[in-house]
């Protein structure tokens, strides 16, 4: 795929956004009836994108600077991550309206629910440490130390490990779940953001903003880095490429991987983690969210305000959709 120069993309939106508009309207891409929550950090605020028309249908007012979501392990409620007034907003899913907050220590960004237990893991900046909160009982459960400013979290499929990244340490700690401690501490690339494991739960990839890479973890034998992917956006400048949220289908077929101020989404093969190509997207991509059938990948473009539309089959960019002022997280519902 050609990679355009930043003039010659602003010149050929308008031309890319009627194409996809009119793909749109000839293809069952936009049938789902799914809704696709986005945060805003600045206007304090979720927008809800129907999946069908492609619109925002509801805006809801939630805490100060939301960040991640993550939804109940019932479906009923979704939770926001609202850093700057230390909590976590819930938000229920049939009246759309904030129903209750529980306190989450300081600064929270990212959250993780547990699939077996009612327990939201938060990452506590400001603390260094991962805070387990009981969403039922609305109680503190335990707080797991870890290095330095701690940034991603992810959960593995069954609910056994869970992965903290921690910015100024540059480490993915390996936390053992039944045991609330980190067992394990591997050094990934410089201020690592994000952690997602393989939906078989062999694999945890490990984003690295300022290395622009993604270290691919072992979760079976070793707990080791055995791999690590590097991204270089032909005709964009190497301090832009910054490597951010990442989202892995479940087939095995393609990691997705946010790439910041480069404006980019990278496609990786999950088999042999070559990078396949690279997406123009809206500024300053920062996470990404796959629909229910994969058929569609949602990203968040902070600077632009908007949420880029991407046709997964194809590898294509169809619409924006106008959201708030600085789209951080997005997360879909069925």
């Amino acid at each position: 795929m050609p990679i355009l120069s930043r003039e010659a993309a602003a010149m050929f939106k308008p031309t890319l956004l009627g194409l996809a508009l009119g793909a749109l309207a000839l293809t069952p891409l936009a049938a789902s009836a799914e809704r696709i929550f986005v945060s805003n950090e600045k206007d304090n605020t979720v927008s809800v994108i129907d999946g069908a028309s492609l619109e925002v249908i509801e805006t809801i007012d939630v805490g100060r600077r939301p960040r991640a979501m993550a939804f109940s392990s019932d479906g009923s409620e979704l939770f926001v991550a609202v850093g700057d007034d230390e909590a976590i907003d819930m938000i229920d899913l049939e009246t759309l309206q904030v129903v209750r907050s529980q306190s989450s220590g300081e600064d929270p960004e990212v959250i993780r629910v547990d699939p077996n237990r009612p327990y939201i893991y938060v990452s506590n900046e400001d603390d260094n440490i991962v805070s387990v909160l009981d969403y039922e009982r609305r109680t503190l459960v335990t707080e797991i130390p870890v290095g330095v400013e701690p940034e991603g979290l992810g959960i593995s499929p069954d609910g056994r490990w869970l992965i903290a990244t921690t910015e100024t340490s540059n480490m993915a700690h390996i936390i053992d779940a039944e045991l609330m401690e980190a067992v394990h501490h591997r050094l990934v690339g410089a201020r690592p953001r994000h952690a997602e494991f393989t939906h078989d739960g062999r694999e945890a990839w490990v984003s690295a903003e300022i290395a622009a890479t993604v270290s691919v973890i072992d979760m079976v034998d070793s707990f080791d880095v055995e791999h690590t992917i590097r991204f270089d956006v032909p005709g964009v400048p190497r301090e832009t490429v910054q490597a951010v949220g990442v989202q892995l289908t479940s087939d095995g077929r393609y990691g997705f991987v946010a790439l910041g101020p480069s404006n980019r989404v990278a496609v990786v093969d999950q088999q042999t983690y070559e990078v396949l190509d690279y997406i123009l997207v809206g500024q300053r991509v920062w996470h990404l969210a796959l629909n229910e059938d994969e058929t569609r990948l949602y990203t968040t473009n902070g600077v632009s305000g908007d949420v880029t539309v991407i046709d997964v089959e194809n590898l294509t960019a169809l619409q924006s959709i106008p959201v708030g002022r600085f789209p951080w997280g997005v997360i879909v519902q069925p």
